[in-house]
């Protein structure tokens, strides 16, 4: 795929098939070739070091078996490492919608300094979306997917609201002879509402990208800049990640950011050791505290997800997912096989980037929540 100058139309990646197999193998560590994106830069001068030892982790190398990128590490160590054709330490992948769980991170930032407000109506920050679904919806509801919106996130869908996302930020070709559209004018159409703001947990992306808006207005800063200035460059990234962006430069945080590898397990490391790195307080401890404790489970058990962990104890904090067990696991998902997995406790991070042919599938959703845990507990009686 892409493999000649030019390829031949049957092997072109475009902005029209990027997301379907096969050609989404290499489009989601080329990404920044196919949409607009902002650097999210690293600081070069305060990598955090990734020592190395090797462990023999059952069942790993079939787990790396069907993934772009498996990644595990304990106690800031790497333990074990794989990566498929085309990819390497250093090769930046899209995180789908682990690209949430970063915003809901740099959110903890910004309510600790002051800078935002959990409880305040989203209007007070973004007054052009007063007549739509989300009049009367906290940031608190936006951060936890809990907003009355009438919302489909059908990813199968062929028409309808989710494809004009998808126009409005760039991810999709726009129809002949359509006006140029983009994400914050796309607000105007969501009108629709199906319940009251706080109930169950209804995932839609709109409120992540809607979060990034309210984040840039609270701040008058860029997204991208913001993450880099006070989580990215901070937690020690050996190298820049990007985010899409739209025609106006608006930030997919929904799903556009692209990573190295290590470098999101850099970030779970930031949340092993409580926030802190060389003794400075990067993410608020009593933040993540908040993320792992809580959620409300009776909206996990009545809302969209449910169904992908059954008898799972979960809940939904802060754009983050948390296993409601002993040890609890923070992680992030994103559609195609993209995952973040913490346990504090163990000290261990598990990151996998891969690039299914379907954007959902409740077996391996499944399946890679078993195959995390079954590192961790190895690791953790090692």
């Amino acid at each position: 795929m892409m493999d000649r100058f030019p390829p031949p139309p049957e092997a072109q990646v475009t902005l029209a098939n990027w997301r379907t197999a096969p050609f989404n193998r290499w489009a989601f560590s080329h990404v920044r070739e196919l949409i607009p994106s902002a650097e999210i830069a690293n600081d070069p001068a305060s990598v955090r070091p990734l020592p190395e030892t090797s462990a023999t982790l059952p069942g790993f190398d079939r787990m790396a078996g069907s993934c772009d990128a498996l990644l595990a590490l304990h106690r800031g160590r790497i333990v074990a490492e794989r990566y498929a054709e085309g990819m390497s330490a250093g090769t930046p992948h899209i995180l789908m919608s682990v690209s949430k769980s970063m915003l809901g991170l740099l959110a903890g930032i910004l309510v600790e300094s002051g800078r935002l407000d959990t409880e305040a109506p989203v209007t007070d920050y973004v007054p052009e979306v007063r007549d739509t679904a989300y009049r009367g919806a906290t940031v608190r509801h936006l951060l936890d997917m809990r907003v009355g919106i009438l919302f489909d996130e059908d990813y199968m869908a062929a028409d309808g609201p989710i494809i004009a996302y998808r126009r409005a930020t760039g991810w999709n070709p726009p129809e002949p002879d359509e006006p140029p559209s983009d994400l914050r004018s796309f607000y105007a159409q969501l009108t629709g509402k199906d319940g009251l703001h706080g109930q169950r947990f209804h995932y839609v992306s709109t409120n992540t990208d809607l979060l990034a808006w309210v984040i840039e207005r609270a701040t008058g800063e860029r997204y991208a800049d913001l993450m880099s200035r006070l989580l990215w460059a901070p937690a020690g990234a050996e190298r820049p990640a990007y985010i899409t962006v739209d025609r106006l430069g608006a930030p997919r945080a929904a799903g556009g950011m692209c990573v190295a590898a290590r470098d999101l397990a850099r970030i779970g490391l930031l949340i092993v050791g409580n926030g802190r790195r060389d003794g400075r307080q990067v993410l608020p401890e009593r933040w993540i505290d908040d993320i792992e404790r809580n959620g409300d489970p009776e909206a996990w058990d009545a809302g969209d997800f449910a169904p992908f962990l059954p008898g799972r104890p979960m809940h939904y904090r802060s754009q983050c997912y948390v296993l409601r067990v002993e040890n609890p696991l923070i992680f992030g998902i994103g559609i195609h096989g993209q995952n973040l997995y913490v346990d504090r406790r163990a000290e261990v991070v598990v990151v996998r980037f891969s690039s299914r042919a379907l954007p959902l599938e409740p077996d391996y959703v499944a399946a890679g929540l078993d195959e995390a845990l079954a590192i961790r507990d190895f690791l953790a009686g090692a």
